[in-house]
């Protein structure tokens, strides 16, 4: 299976995750041969209500679905499954931004990291799907830190947007192809 890159983004509750996984698991593998699907979380739950969204959409996946979960690193996940890989799912590329900030990335770390995410991707033997918050469209935060995660957000999202082969924004539930397959 060749390589191809969706990015799916939309504002929160959009539907963003049921799609990416839905048109995942669509996937035909050649030959009807089994492939591993990987599901690459950048989640860490902080709280009960979150370890319970956590295990909601763990069910919603199923059991063909292996979870790795790495809330910052997600580049060497790429590197690491994606020679025994079907598909790779990577949710959520908007917590993954916050954590690079909650790890203290400097701006030259943050571009670093971004570049070998970039990297992985451009490199991968079978699809992924990256899923994103879009963020800036409300009003500008009155603090720093808040204006500091929403201009990273929307920067690595422009980044991904621009090698995937696919952009999907979801509205309302609706996708809405943004960015057409090559």
């Amino acid at each position: 299976m060749k390589k191809d890159i969706t990015f799916v983004i939309g504002g929160c509750r959009s539907g963003k995750s049921s799609f990416a996984l839905h048109q995942a698991n669509k996937l035909q593998f050649n030959g009807g041969e089994q492939k591993n699907k990987y599901f690459i979380a950048t989640s860490v739950p902080t709280d009960l209500e979150m370890e319970r969204r956590v295990e909601k959409h763990q069910k919603e996946r199923g059991e063909d679905w292996h979870t790795i979960e790495e809330p910052v690193r997600i580049h060497e996940k790429i590197n690491q499954y994606s020679p025994r890989a079907g598909v790779i799912l990577v949710d959520c590329l908007t917590l993954w931004a916050s954590n690079l900030l909650f790890h203290s990335y400097n701006p030259s770390q943050i571009e670093k990291t971004i570049k070998l995410l970039e990297n992985s991707l451009e490199q991968c033997g079978c699809p992924v799907f990256l899923v994103s918050n879009e963020v800036g469209c409300g009003i500008v935060p009155e603090n720093k830190l808040a204006r500091q995660f929403r201009d990273l957000a929307g920067f690595i999202n422009q980044r991904i947007a621009k090698i995937a082969d696919n952009v999907v924004v979801m509205v309302a539930g609706i996708d809405v192809q943004i960015k057409p397959k090559r």
